[in-house]
This record gives C-alpha cells, sequence and structure tokens, in this order.
C-alpha cells in the first residue's frame, strides 16, 4: 500500500497553537496531512505541570525533549529527561511526566497513528503566537471546568490509571 501525503514546511511560531491547561500545544502534522500514518506536535510545559499517569489503547507515543528538564515514571522507571533526550511509548504501556524544572519545557511528541493530536484541538484554545498579554497570564494556570472538559474528552484518547 502506497501512501501519498503532501509535502510540508512550518515556519516557526506558525502551525495551530492551542492554550490547553496552562500549557501551549503547537499541531505541526495531523492525520489529514500525512495520510493517517502519524501527528506530530510541540509542547510546552509550565514549571511543575503535569501529565497524569496512563496508557493509550490504539496509538504510540514518542517524545524528543528540546529544552527543559521532564521527569517521566514509565510503568515503574523513573527517568529524568533533558534535552536531546528521546523515549517511546508503545500502545498499552503506562506512563506520566511533570515539568520539574524552573522553566519551561518544550518537546515534540509523534503519535502513531495520527490522531492523538487532536485531542488539543478539541479541548483547547486557539492563541497566535506570540501570546498576548491575558493569554501570557493564563500560562500555568488549570481552571477546575477546563479541567473536567478535558477529562471527559481524553476518554476518546487515553485510559487514566489511578492508584
Amino acid at each position: 500500500m502506497t501512501v501519498n501525503f503532501k509535502s510540508m514546511f512550518i515556519p516557526p511560531g506558525k502551525g495551530s497553537t492551542y492554550l490547553v491547561l496552562g500549557d501551549l500545544y503547537t499541531i505541526l502534522a495531523t492525520g489529514k496531512d500525512t495520510g493517517g500514518e502519524y501527528g506530530v506536535y510541540e509542547a510546552v510545559m509550565q514549571p511543575q505541570s503535569t501529565i497524569p499517569p496512563h496508557f493509550h489503547d490504539q496509538t504510540d507515543e514518542a517524545h524528543y525533549i528540546l529544552e527543559g528538564e521532564v521527569e517521566y515514571q514509565i510503568d515503574d522507571q523513573t527517568i529524568i529527561a533533558t534535552p536531546g533526550t528521546f523515549l517511546n511509548f508503545t500502545k498499552g504501556q503506562c506512563h506520566t511526566f511533570k515539568n520539574i524544572g524552573s522553566k519551561p519545557a518544550k518537546m515534540l511528541t509523534w503519535v502513531t497513528p495520527a490522531g492523538g493530536e487532536q485531542f488539543f484541538v478539541e479541548v483547547g484554545k486557539p492563541v497566535k503566537l506570540p501570546l498576548n498579554e491575558e493569554e501570557r497570564s493564563l500560562l500555568g494556570i488549570v481552571n477546575p471546568a477546563d479541567f473536567e472538559k478535558a477529562v471527559v474528552i481524553a476518554a476518546k484518547y487515553v485510559q487514566f490509571v489511578t492508584s
């Protein structure tokens, strides 16, 4: 089977950016762009921002750390990821991560097959870079109503792990 998808060029600061639970997610490639093969997004996590323990039934996920220091818990293993670190999570593998640094952490994330990147489109507030003053004031802030909305929508994409 041959998959044909178009060549892409997205300059820095372009792409569709969303403010999601205090963090920024810029969608770089969607399933529509890649024939459903993969999605790619850049995440900028604010200090102390965390993603709860979860796993994906339908997708593999990979992260490449560009800036900052992110602590990962993968199954029973703890990893401190710094710039240049690559991590891959297979379907069904439990993982959680947190920006443990004092500055924002930036990473690229790939999901295969595509689809998981759409969570941020559904949950987030579209913003343009650079952020205006009001949008900057929302960085690192998790509104309880937005959190509840995210949990409901996330059920389409992940399974949360509770202890």
